[in-house]
């Protein structure tokens, strides 16, 4: 009974403080109460949601002004070129591509015609100086022949490739105009990921030229996403502000204003937008250029060593601490790793301070830097950490990353492209196979002369073998005009030679 009791009473004693402090003594509980809990609840709402609307506004205000100060320094690319091909002219000319058939005399003599026609592609790029520099992807104008500006106002304005770089895919662009719209450089390193940027650019068509889209960075520093393929350098900023065909070689734009980014890719399945797309750091592109304006190629560092990511295996074997780092496979003689002391079998963790966590960003780190730089690497040997100096040496030329691009076409005759593996099932090779792709060939140089195809596999070039086109440029590169060419091609899974004298230029 008294356990009830005290319960009760303890329940009676809270309603009694409740209602002293609703209604205080003298106090009637009337609708007029001089302070209302309600009505302030009301009133406060009231003025949130007028800040709120005020925020909203001001803030989109602020994106339709950044829009339309970014606008002017965005524009469309257009290229041409002129593409042959052989068109058959019977439906019986099926038949030659059969063994069987190909030597048969009905057959022999029937030579596909071959026919030219022009071929189209649609980009975007971006003003980055007042007297007509611009920034677009290196595959918006790859072998084109000619290449048109249209400006935000609809003037055209034809354009040369300065130089072209196809590991970072950067293009630098020039058009003969003065005081020019364009966009300043940002910082991409400071940028953080939830920040919000936009992207313009002409996304499925001139038709939509100037598009603006909104969103945020999703991610930093992807890389081993194989868009640039075997020798490319990646480092894409993510971001979820749509992307499409036509967009590539268009800014990236922080909220101040500032290029961030060149839009580069998308990740998808249906071919359309699906909230994943990449663009190139404005750092690097910025980097690219002004080696490009200045020393008419790309200048990397170099550091001479074969290595590779060490994985959990490597790390138990060599009682490393964590599961990080590259690990030294070789050192190339007379390298800077050689004159710095690295040795098989050391394990780099850091680079000037920073953690090593992926093959390809230690690669990046030492090509960002210029041939000379002293850099410090924390390396791991023999159970102890120590850290060694390396001065940087160069790189070899990247050929295709050198000023007038064409010239080289003009003196070899034809243009090659990676082997992928899709190429390879298309050609019906060897998964095992490595070389270049021959593109196209010019109808009257001494390449088709001398019997040269469109389709041929190209594995070695003067004795030297080649499985990637920056390797068969670095042998072309030394070359010299009146030289005689030796290919060593694959056809049809027969392998042969060709040889002919490049011309020059």
């Amino acid at each position: 009974m008294r356990t009830h009791y005290s319960k009760f009473a303890t329940a009676l004693t809270i309603v009694l403080v409740f209602l002293i402090i609703r209604y205080p003594l003298g106090m009637e509980s009337t609708e007029d109460t001089p302070y209302d809990f309600q009505d302030n609840e009301l009133n406060a709402q009231t003025e949130y949601a007028e800040d709120s609307r005020d925020l909203l506004t001001r803030f989109n205000s602020a994106l339709v002004n950044l829009s339309d100060v970014s606008k002017p320094a965005v524009v469309v690319v257009s290229t041409e070129r002129t593409v042959r091909a052989q068109q058959r002219r019977s439906p019986f000319d099926f038949f030659r591509d059969d063994p069987f058939f190909r030597d048969h005399p009905f057959f022999r003599d029937r030579e596909p015609e071959e026919r030219e026609y022009q071929q189209r592609g649609l980009g975007s790029g971006v003003i980055v100086s007042d007297d007509g520099y611009i920034l677009t992807n290196h595959h918006v104008i790859a072998q084109a022949d000619t290449i048109n500006i249209t400006l935000a106002n609809e003037q055209q304005i034809p354009a040369t490739v300065v130089g072209s770089d196809p590991n970072t895919d950067i293009a630098v662009l020039k058009i003969n105009a003065e005081n020019l719209p364009y966009m300043e450089f940002g910082d991409s390193e400071a940028l953080q990921v939830g920040e919000m940027v936009i992207a313009i650019g002409s996304p499925l068509g001139a038709a939509l030229a100037h598009t603006v889209t909104q969103g945020i960075v999703s991610a930093k520093g992807r890389s081993d996403l194989n868009i640039l393929g075997r020798e490319g350098y990646e480092n894409f900023i993510q971001t979820d502000a749509a992307i499409n065909r036509g967009n590539s070689g268009g800014p990236l734009i922080n909220m101040r204003g500032q290029l961030v980014g060149i839009n580069t890719a998308i990740a998808s399945q249906s071919g359309g937008f699906q909230g994943i797309g990449f663009a190139i750091p404005s750092n690097m592109a910025r980097s690219v250029m002004e080696s490009i304006i200045e020393k008419g190629r790309v200048v990397r560092g170099f550091i001479g060593i074969n290595f590779q990511p060490v994985n959990e295996t490597i790390a138990r074997a060599l009682d490393l601490p964590e599961t990080r780092g590259v690990i030294i496979g070789d050192v190339v003689s007379g390298s800077p790793a050689e004159e710095a002391g690295l040795q098989s079998e050391d394990v780099i963790l850091e680079f000037n301070g920073r953690a090593i966590e992926s093959g390809s960003e230690f690669r990046r780190s030492v090509a960002e830097k210029a041939p000379g730089t002293e850099v410090t690497l924390t390396v791991y040997r023999d159970g102890s950490e120590m850290e060694i100096m390396v001065t940087l040496g160069e790189m070899g030329a990247q050929e295709l990353a050198v000023a007038d691009q064409e010239t080289l076409r003009e003196v070899i005759g034809f243009s090659v492209t990676e082997l992928t593996d899709e190429l390879a099932r298309r050609l019906r090779l060897p998964s095992n196979l490595e070389g270049v792709v021959v593109e196209e060939v010019d109808r009257n140089s001494p390449a088709s002369e001398n019997g040269l195809q469109q389709g041929d596999v190209i594995i070695s070039l003067n004795r030297r073998a080649v499985s990637s086109v920056s390797e068969f440029n670095e042998v072309v590169g030394e070359m010299e005009p009146d030289d005689v060419m030796l290919l060593q091609i694959v056809r049809d899974n027969n392998r042969f030679f060709i040889a002919f004298e490049i011309r020059s230029s």
